[in-house]
């Protein structure tokens, strides 16, 4: 599955500009030091947290996008860097427990 197929299907807010990519699976925590060390390359990353901290820490994982849930705002710095670095940031309304649901659904599981 790509990350144009996840957008479409779940509805979700590209706010950055990227290139679409195939999905690896899921990784889910608000530390950036859990997804430093678990994350893996390809890997969609649900936090709630919109700091552009956020960015770097995707970067170095080589994640496929970061999906903000909850309805969180995120601030114009974070999505102008996540620009420059080509990371896919998405948004929802979704709460998380849904949003994982739903992404398990589809088939995408913690790898």
């Amino acid at each position: 599955m790509t990350t144009k197929e996840v957008i479409d299907i779940l509805g979700l807010k590209p706010l950055s500009q990227f290139e679409h990519r195939e999905i690896s699976g899921v990784f889910i925590s608000d530390m950036l030091s859990d997804v430093m060390a678990g994350a893996k390359s390809g890997n969609l990353w649900v936090t709630v947290q919109t700091h552009k901290s956020i960015v770097p820490a995707a970067n170095l994982v080589d994640v496929a996008a970061v999906i903000i849930p909850n309805g969180k705002s995120v601030p114009p710095e974070t999505i102008e860097l996540a620009n420059r670095h080509n990371i896919a940031l998405l948004a929802t309304d979704t709460m998380t427990f849904d949003l994982v649901g739903k992404l398990y659904s589809l088939g995408l599981v913690a790898k």
